[in-house]
């Protein structure tokens, strides 16, 4: 049984445009839909669930979690469209999620109005703890927004699709997120944009013309020898190398604007408390206006 595209949702715009985006993405990968609201108060199927104060939270989940599924039904009527509400924290029912989906998708710095499903640090946590890719989602996203805007430079669905970017180090093995970021260009038929920062350490101090274009070479070579393999599995995807010289958190948001998703790696890490982005992703995260698929990676 494959395994579906998952959104949570809260009923907040980012949760919905989530949703859309999930949609979307789960048509283009021939996958389900599933919908999820998360909310330990919901009353279990012995508790005197006709209280008020149980039934009111319990209805207006139902009723986000139904306009949703009617709406995106009607949208996209070959898809399969699956709705559940589940007894349980917003946090830990995320994750439960995840490890049995294809990818997860998240409202981006949603405050939800009902249960609070995808409230900013719920979301992060998610992303920075949960084995499978997840793509969080702004509020303005649509998709008229996944394309290049027209002659006219308004939004449109008719035009060419943005390119997927994804940034990569190249001193570290990114197996995982180059194959997420070649496939996600793929299926959307658009180019791939290939980042990678680099810079001239520290310990070497102010080095002379020379021996910074001798560093860039390096990089440059490294990089091509990376991607060289991903251009001959997908040979349909147009790829371009870009490489820019500074730390990666402050270049790579700037280089990557006007991409349709950006792609990023997360190194796995089992500590329960502490940062489990890293710098780069907690960057693009936060200032970056277009969908983030954060991919983990060893």
């Amino acid at each position: 049984m494959p395994k579906p595209v998952v959104a949570g949702l809260d009923g907040s715009r980012e949760s919905l445009a989530a949703a859309h985006w999930a949609a979307r993405e789960a048509l283009r990968r021939g996958l389900p839909l599933r919908l999820v609201h998360a909310w330990e108060g919901l009353p279990d199927r012995d508790a005197a669930a006709g209280l008020p104060e149980v039934r009111v939270p319990q209805f207006q989940a139902h009723r986000v979690l139904r306009a949703a599924a009617d709406r995106l039904s009607e949208l996209y009527p070959q898809l399969s469209i699956a709705a559940e509400q589940v007894r349980k924290q917003p946090g830990p029912a995320l994750l439960d999620e995840a490890e049995h989906a294809e990818l997860l998708v998240l409202g981006s710095q949603g405050l939800g109005s009902v249960g609070g499903f995808v409230a900013g640090s719920v979301a992060m946590s998610t992303a920075a703890h949960a084995d499978r890719p997840v793509v969080l989602v702004r509020a303005e996203e649509t998709a008229e927004s996944e394309h290049l805007p027209d002659g006219t430079g308004k939004p449109s669905a008719r035009t060419s699709p943005r390119d997927v970017a994804v940034a990569v180090d190249v001193g570290v093995p990114c197996d995982d997120v180059l194959e997420f970021a070649f496939r996600a260009a793929e299926l959307r038929r658009a180019p791939l944009r290939v980042v990678h920062a680099w810079h001239v350490p520290l310990t070497e101090g102010l080095p002379d013309a020379g021996h910074r274009a001798r560093i860039r070479q390096e990089a440059e070579r490294e990089l091509t020898a990376l991607v060289e393999p991903w251009r001959r599995k997908f040979p349909s995807v147009f790829v371009e190398e870009t490489l820019l010289e500074g730390r990666p958190a402050h270049v790579l948001v700037r280089a990557v604007a006007g991409a349709g998703l950006l792609v990023v790696g997360r190194r796995r890490r089992h500590a329960a408390v502490g940062s489990h982005t890293g710098p780069v992703a907690h960057a693009m995260i936060h200032h970056v206006t277009r969908p983030v698929a954060l991919v983990p990676h060893d």
